[in-house]
């Protein structure tokens, strides 16, 4: 019975890690590919790392908590726009919207 119960919390500890390791590595890369966006020479350019950093904060979102998750979310919408205006060649408010999403991965990822 003990034996089970160690197993038990070793595999449930070892998924709550992973889960942690996962939300750090994918907010590292959203933060990346977002500050790529924001240098982007063009509304393309925007556009692409903009998406790019849009999957990694989605990924992050998925297992974060509480006001972490709800910034890493915001900074999701922020990004969605960015790739929209990124589409209509609107690279000044894809800009804006990826500094804006970059606030909110920075306060996801404390």
């Amino acid at each position: 019975m003990m034996k089970k119960i160690i197993t038990l919390s070793a595999g449930f500890l070892l998924a709550l890690s992973t889960a942690t390791f996962a939300a750090e590595e994918h907010g590292k890369a959203a933060l990346e590919h977002a500050n790529a966006a924001a240098k982007g020479a063009n509304a393309a350019e925007c556009k692409t790392h903009a998406g790019v950093s849009l999957e990694h904060a989605l990924a992050s979102a998925l297992v974060l908590k509480g006001a972490a998750k709800n910034h890493m979310e915001s900074a999701s919408q922020h990004l969605e726009e960015a790739v929209n205006h990124g589409n209509m060649g609107h690279a000044d408010v894809c800009k804006e919207h990826v500094n804006a999403a970059i606030t909110e991965i920075q306060a996801g990822n404390k």
